[in-house]
């Protein structure tokens, strides 16, 4: 089931509607308290002159600073209100972004990941915090200035009304000439952060290899290009931002221009003419300053967007009714995965079953589909046709939590976090179960290595840079694999980096799931992985090529690769 993408986004921006209208309230005096400057200049101009009364003057100018000090203090305060409903936006977006770019890179969907969605929501709560935001909270009030502007004189009303037409126009213009390069740019700052990432991950391969000037040129390719586009945007935005500024300085003086002519024609006073030229200034504010702020709203616009995009295709985890703990009994029936580029099976009509006690051993070539298939029997991935049960019931059953304790998994790729080595093991809970974590430690004989260290458990390790080797790594993820007491394990490549130990407590771990009557699965090309193994399948292109007991595999496969060699030298003695 996929969710409505809309429906998180408004979800989240319903947590600050009640600021919103906090700030709406406080809008609504503050455009009021704008008119204090224009009808004080006006007081001034055709009252205290006129009259030449000091005590008018000392009687406005008291009022005026009351007045300034309350439009401070509201404006002050609405900004502080609608930048809490950016923090609220963001709070509710957090940990839906950050799931659901987990969930979508474990399905490989792409390049998109947590740390792309994350960045879409800080736009987002940017644009909240953002002057922007409150110039588009103020545009609706411009009608009213310009009314006033109108009050005071038709032709001073035309005028105005003209050159918000003007700056309207621009603003559409910088909408429909930016909006493409914003978008663009953002593409190639994307994949730059990408290249960059890929070059961190693998700055071992780098180093070694001598590549680092080649990926370095690389990177700085991409680099440039993204300035480059940047570079562009920001020039078509400032265009439009200069020419709004210097247009309305123009238009306010275009405004006493056209009032002072009306004063000498007698039908404006002096007053009015100041005020309506104030005024002609508070109605455009909001327009130029959305123009200035133009990227920020653009790119808070793109970000809603790629949310949208992202929560509409992310599997939504229904509340399910808790399941007793299964058996270790999996099957494993006709599934079927396309390639991503759908042009192809990643699995094609897969069919297995694993009984307690047993221990399945699936070989084949590197990519064959053997990973692909133990990330499908983790619930990773979603077979596009066919079934895969636990105990009895489809995995889509298991929320994914109850299914990942049942389900011990040990991935080819192995990822440590920053974090205590006891925190790792028992897979970044905050409050880890001891004993569950050392006694985990020792089905997996790393133990003693981790007592060896100075502080033990409690060793802090860097995710990125671990001081740990290998084989060592494999062990503590083994270890994690093991935390909880699953029902059925399955290792992907599990012994790639472990020394003679470590195998050997690797085959002491399958031993003893058998005799717990639990199951185990081993995705590997190593005869050392296979030898607790009583079944085997053999995998090529995404199929189940032969599977039975593991001796008649093996015994079949030697035979077929003797069959190969005495038709190699036959054809050779020709």
């Amino acid at each position: 089931m996929v969710l409505d993408g809309l429906s998180p986004l408004n979800d989240a921006r319903r947590k600050g509607r009640g600021l919103f209208w906090v700030a709406f309230v406080f809008s609504i005096f503050v455009n009021l308290l704008m008119l204090t400057g224009p009808l004080f200049m006006l007081q001034v101009y055709d009252r205290v002159l006129s009259s030449q009364s000091v005590e008018t003057l000392v009687a406005l100018f008291a009022l005026v600073t009351g007045l300034f000090a309350l439009m401070g203090f509201l404006d002050w305060s609405r900004g502080r209100a609608v930048a809490r409903i950016g923090g609220r936006v963001q709070e509710a977006l957090d940990g839906l972004a950050f799931s659901a770019g987990l969930k979508l890179r474990g399905q490989s969907a792409g390049k998109r990941g947590p740390l792309s969605a994350l960045r879409d929501v800080e736009a987002i709560q940017a644009f909240h915090a953002s002057p922007v935001y409150l110039a588009l909270m103020d545009l609706p009030w411009s009608p009213l200035f310009f009314a006033i502007i109108f009050i005071f004189h038709p032709w001073l009303g035309w005028l105005a009304l003209a050159g918000a037409a003007v700056l309207v126009i621009a603003t559409l213009l910088n909408q429909v000439l930016t909006s493409k390069r914003v978008g663009q740019a953002q593409h190639a700052a994307a994949e730059a952060d990408q290249f960059s990432v890929q070059a961190n991950a693998g700055s071992e391969i780098v180093l070694g290899l001598g590549m680092q000037h080649a990926i370095l040129g690389r990177w700085r390719k991409k680099r440039r290009a993204a300035m480059s586009q940047s570079l562009k945007t920001s020039d078509w935005t400032g265009s439009f931002t200069t020419f709004a500024k210097a247009f309305r300085l123009f238009l306010q003086s275009a405004m006493l221009a056209a009032g002072a002519y009306l004063v000498l024609l007698g039908e404006l006073t002096a007053g009015a003419m100041i005020a309506a030229s104030i005024i002609l200034g508070r109605a455009l504010a909001p327009i130029e300053q959305s123009l200035g702020g133009w990227q920020i709203y653009q790119r808070s616009r793109s970000g809603w967007a790629s949310l949208k995009d992202l929560f509409a295709n992310v599997p939504q985890e229904e509340n399910r009714t808790a399941l007793p703990r299964p058996e270790g009994r999996l099957q494993i029936k006709d599934v079927s995965l396309l390639s991503p580029n759908k042009r192809g099976r990643t699995l094609n009509a897969v069919s297995l079953k694993i009984e307690p006690g047993k221990a399945l051993g699936v070989i084949g070539r590197s990519g064959s589909g053997k990973s692909t298939l133990a990330k499908a029997i983790v619930g990773l991935i979603t077979p596009d046709a066919g079934s895969i049960r636990l105990g009895g019931p489809s995995l889509d059953q298991y929320d994914r939590e109850s299914l990942a304790r049942h389900i011990g998994y040990l991935p080819q790729e192995l990822t440590l976090f920053d974090g205590t080595i006891a925190e790792n093991i028992a897979r970044m809970e905050e409050n880890p179960d001891a004993e569950a974590v050392v006694k985990a430690a020792k089905r997996a004989a790393v133990h003693d290595l981790i007592t060896s260290l100075e502080d033990g458990y409690d060793t802090v390790i860097d995710g990125a840079n671990p001081s740990l080797s290998g084989g060592q790594r494999q062990r503590i993820a083994l270890a994690r694999a093991l935390y909880g007491d699953p029902v059925v394990l399955v290792l992907d490549e599990p012994n790639s980096a472990l020394d003679s130990e470590g195998s050997e407590a690797l085959n002491r771990v399958v031993r003893e799931f058998k005799a717990d009557d639990r199951s185990v699965v081993i995705m590997t090309h190593r005869p050392m992985a296979i030898s607790e193994c009583d079944d085997l399948a053999v995998m090529d292109a995404g199929r189940v090529t032969a599977c039975g007991p593991r001796n008649e595999i093996l015994k079949s496969m030697l035979r077929n690769s003797e069959d190969v060699q005495r038709t190699v030298n036959a054809g050779a003695q020709r």
